[in-house]
């Protein structure tokens, strides 16, 4: 009787052991929920978020605040600058569709595969001229408040004028200046600008000092000076907006842009601003359940997450629990599985050869997909599947997806298993988080916005007298096609990037709107989001807050493009006993005190009509509502 008594007992610790995660017990958020039935804002700083609130107080709607939030981060180097790129995704009440703003620049004449091999590069560089496509930023934000907002750009950017002429600086971008000076200290526009105490043993600005930039500034009155001349002509308020978009592409600002670039060994030409435009598309759209999920085209990584969630249709997820390590097994190898594709698949839709989106987001290549799964092991060696076989035409090129891998491709730079212990984690973890700030706005019109723009990013590249950071997004382009026949730069055409902003519907209206930095951690993290309020009934704050992981094995868009197989990156309170059977199953586990990810989010009540913003403890992220 002992005996049995005993068993019966250790088999009951044994199930605790396994499934304590099983539901989600409400917890206590650092961040209350953000409650609002006439607005939302939410963004990376909270001098940005301000900027939004005061331009809802003025009777904008949320496209109006969302470029205004747009402007000011842009402004204050929150991990982004005005010449780096924008992508959107717009929910129109009147309209009743999702529309998506195409804000990626492209590479610049000269930009070749040849040009950078001759050069001894393995890749476009990280920093630099060099690493710098088109501006896309001013156009975007341009494009979107003429097509969708209501107040003039003269109000829209008066926030973002008033911190021009000079902010208190945040600590996170004042650091990041003086971790990256030397750097800095190459480019003589950036040295003049950032380098304030230059000669001092901290020559960046201190946390909490006036930081001025009298060129942006100035560039910012020539796009209000534009506007107002415009309207002084007799133009309406989106021709004035658009006269503002010719004089930074085509006028003044787009020569000094040019010149400063060609000083420093840029690629750009005058051609090259004219000819960039923005292009307003349709979005792809996936279901998940009783939900459409919205994501950008191919030219960005959100259809990653549109497969991922056909994956996990696949699975009973919460009888798995929370965050066991089942579930986190499961999870990890639906994204290798689809960010596997990514890395092959994904490219610009408007240069041949056409991506297989079809296929891709095809529920029958999901199920297919799946049967690979291997419930007790992580497979380093997931390789891209073939979604020819589930759409019209075949995979023209079997013959690269045969030899490609992320274990050991030293000709490609992929770092085989001997090599993967000497990469510094915390090197490579910023990486992942490099760039990027997002935008979140709704009002009780029923507009909705989620964004994230990125690019310009510390240490960055001024051009000129214009005050504008350059973009970094060249380096995420491949120079050969056996890496992905894609993504191979080219001038005129956008790299595969990793901005990935959602929009979430229900019944046809907003249910969510998300959006994370962080590279190629945005649409795990969001992705990981969704499933914690769908599957285990979080509210919107307890899920930006969750923990997470981070999967390491899909191949960096950034720098060198290196993939860990394996690696995972998982919060530092997670069970000793989750942890130990994640290392059985093969995994090379990190740790770290947050891994939530820097996520923003509003959720819409549809029976109450109230907005819930939700809004990490990440970073600096920051919302405000009424």
């Amino acid at each position: 009787m002992l005996a049995h008594m005993k068993r019966i007992v250790i088999l009951s610790v044994m199930f605790f052991a396994g499934c304590c995660h099983s539901a989600w017990s409400h917890a206590d958020t650092v961040k209350p929920i953000l409650y609002g039935t006439h607005w939302v804002a939410i963004t990376g700083k909270p001098l940005a978020a301000t900027a939004g609130a005061r331009i809802f107080e003025q009777g904008g709607n949320a496209v109006d605040a969302a470029c205004a939030m747009l402007a000011a981060t842009s402004t204050m180097f929150d991990v982004l600058s005005w010449g780096g790129e924008t992508q959107a995704l717009i929910y129109h009440p009147g309209e009743q569709r999702v529309i998506a703003i195409n804000g990626l620049g492209v590479a610049p004449s000269g930009a070749t595969p040849e040009y950078f091999t001759s050069r001894g590069m393995a890749q476009p560089p990280e920093y630099g001229p060099l690493a710098a496509v088109t501006p896309g930023t001013p156009g975007a934000l341009l494009v979107m408040l003429a097509e969708y907002g209501t107040l003039s750009l003269a109000q829209v950017l008066a926030p973002a004028l008033t911190l021009a002429r000079g902010y208190p600086m945040e600590a996170q971008t004042a650091d990041s200046i003086e971790r990256n000076k030397t750097h800095i200290r190459q480019w003589p526009y950036s040295r003049t600008l950032f380098l304030v105490h230059e000669g001092e043993a901290r020559e960046a600005p201190q946390a909490g000092e006036i930081f001025r930039q009298p060129d942006l500034a100035a560039t910012l009155e020539k796009l209000i000076a534009a506007e107002a001349q415009a309207r002084a002509a007799g133009a309406d308020r989106k021709t004035a907006i658009h006269a503002a978009y010719k004089r930074f592409y085509e006028g003044d600002i787009a020569r000094e842009f040019v010149r400063a670039s060609q000083e420093m060994g840029g690629l750009h030409t005058l051609e090259d601003l004219a000819d960039w435009q923005v292009h307003i598309e349709a979005p792809l759209r996936g279901t998940y359940r009783d939900l459409d999920v919205y994501k950008l085209d191919t030219w960005v990584q959100g259809a990653a997450m549109l497969q991922a969630l056909n994956l996990a249709e696949q699975v009973d997820l919460p009888a798995m629990g929370y965050n066991s390590a089942n579930y986190i097994h499961t999870l990890y190898q639906m994204q290798n599985m689809a960010f596997a594709d990514r890395d092959f698949y994904y490219g610009d839709p408007r240069h041949p050869p056409a991506e297989p989106v079809e296929g891709l987001l095809s529920k029958a290549y999901a199920r297919a997909r799946w049967q690979a799964f291997d419930p007790e092991r992580n497979d380093p060696s997931v390789k891209p599947g073939d979604p020819y076989r589930f759409q019209k035409g075949s995979n023209p090129f079997l013959n690269l997806l045969d030899k490609w891998t992320n274990v050991a491709d030293p000709d490609r730079g992929a770092m085989p298993p001997w090599q993967q212990a000497r990469i510094d984690t915390a090197d490579h973890e910023r990486s992942f988080l490099a760039g990027t700030t997002t935008v979140q706005a709704a009002d009780a019109q029923g507009w909705v916005v989620s964004m994230t723009p990125s690019g310009g990013w510390i240490p960055a590249v001024i051009a000129g007298r214009t005050g504008i950071g350059m973009s970094q997004r060249m380096q995420s382009f491949v120079l050969d096609a056996k890496e992905n026949p894609y993504n191979v730069v080219a001038p005129g055409k956008r790299p595969r990037a990793t901005l990935t902003p959602t929009l979430v519907l229900k019944n046809g209206k907003p249910w969510l709107s998300a959006a994370v930095q962080g590279g190629d951690i945005q649409d795990q993290v969001q992705f990981q989001m969704m499933l914690a309020m769908t599957e285990f009934g979080m509210n919107v704050q307890e899920a930006v807050e969750a923990p997470h992981f981070w999967s390491y094995q899909m191949r960096d868009s950034f720098g060198d493009h290196r993939a860990v197989p394996g690696r995972i990156l998982l919060r530092d309170d997670l069970p000793a006993w989750t942890r130990k059977r994640l290392q059985a199953m093969g995994y090379d586990i990190h740790t770290r005190a947050l891994t939530s990810g820097p996520i923003n989010a509003i959720y819409f009540d549809q029976m109450s009509g109230v907005m819930q913003g939700g809004s990490s403890n990440f970073g600096e992220d920051y919302g405000i509502a009424w």
